[in-house]
């Protein structure tokens, strides 16, 4: 949905090499449950303000106002999201 909006491209990803960390890691950020895998995704956008104007028309599509969050198939409290400025790119 985000690249019919205009995102550049949309990536999911299923853990299946991040480890328990000591101190920090994907599994201990979500606080993983037995039976449950991390799921990693990001979403890449002309700018900062290109991602505003995607995310709104997501959140506007009538796929989304359809949607309930009490059928997602994760617990949506342990999900965590931010934007990053790209600093390197090869």
């Amino acid at each position: 949905i985000w690249k019919e909006h205009g995102a550049l491209a949309y990536t999911e990803c299923l853990a299946d090499d991040a480890p328990l960390g000591k101190l920090t890691s994907f599994p201990r950020s979500v606080k993983l449950k037995d039976g449950e895998t991390v799921v990693f995704s990001w979403i890449v956008y002309k700018s900062r303000e290109h991602r505003d104007e995607v995310n709104a028309k997501v959140h506007e599509d009538p796929f989304m106002k359809d949607f309930d969050p009490s059928n997602m198939p994760f617990d949506g409290k342990r999900m965590f999201w931010g934007g990053f400025k790209e600093i390197v790119s090869m």
